[in-house]
C-alpha cells in the first residue's frame, strides 16, 4: 500500500490546449488525443470543441480548440517534448510562428507550478493564456474552481477581464 500512495504523490494534474486550424480539425484534435494517452497521460476531463479566429492573423482558417484535463507523472520538459512529437506525427511544420498548423499542444497549467526554462520555450503557467478566449472559456467550462498559479485570479474574473469583442468571436461547436 505504501508503494501506490508513493506512486500517487508523483502524478501531477495539468491542463493541455489543443487545437487546428489544418486539416481535418476535429480528427486532428481526436488523433492528438488518443496519441497523448500512449505516453503515461490519462485524460480525466476535455472541454466541447471551441471555433475561434485565428489569432494575431483573422484571415488564416479559424481554429477547433480544447482543453484536457490529464494526470501524468512525467516532468515538465518530458510532457513538452512528448507534445512537441505527437505535433510533428500530426504534420505540424514550423515555418513562422502563429502561422496555421494541423496541431498545437500547449502545456497551460502544470500542477498549479511556476516554472520557466528559456532554453527550451517554456513557460508555465502558459505565458499568454489570460488574454485567449480559447483557453479560458473551455478551461472554465471543465474547471469553473481554477485560480492562476501565479496571480491567484479565479477563472471567472480572467474571463471577465476579455474584451467583448473576445467573447463574442468565439463559439462552443
Amino acid at each position: 500500500m505504501i508503494k501506490q500512495d508513493i506512486l500517487e504523490n508523483l502524478v501531477k494534474l495539468v491542463y493541455l490546449g489543443i487545437g487546428s486550424n489544418l486539416g481535418n480539425k476535429n480528427n486532428n484534435i481526436e488523433i492528438a488525443k488518443s496519441k497523448l494517452q500512449n505516453y503515461q497521460i490519462k485524460i480525466l476531463k476535455c472541454s466541447s470543441n471551441y471555433e475561434s479566429e485565428s489569432w494575431p492573423d483573422p484571415k488564416n482558417p479559424k481554429f477547433i480548440n480544447i482543453i484536457i484535463k490529464i494526470k501524468t507523472s512525467l516532468s515538465p520538459l518530458e510532457l513538452l517534448k512528448i507534445c512537441n512529437l505527437i505535433e510533428i506525427q500530426l504534420g505540424r511544420k514550423r515555418f513562422k510562428k502563429n502561422s496555421p498548423r494541423t496541431c498545437d499542444i500547449d502545456i497551460i497549467d502544470y500542477d498549479q507550478k511556476i516554472f520557466i526554462d528559456k532554453s527550451r520555450n517554456l513557460i508555465l503557467p502558459h505565458n499568454s493564456m489570460t488574454q485567449r478566449n480559447f483557453v479560458l472559456l473551455p478551461l472554465f467550462e471543465i474547471d469553473q474552481s481554477w485560480q492562476h498559479p501565479k496571480s491567484r485570479i479565479s477563472i471567472v474574473k480572467l474571463i471577465s477581464s476579455l474584451q467583448i469583442k473576445d467573447l463574442r468571436s468565439i463559439k462552443q461547436i
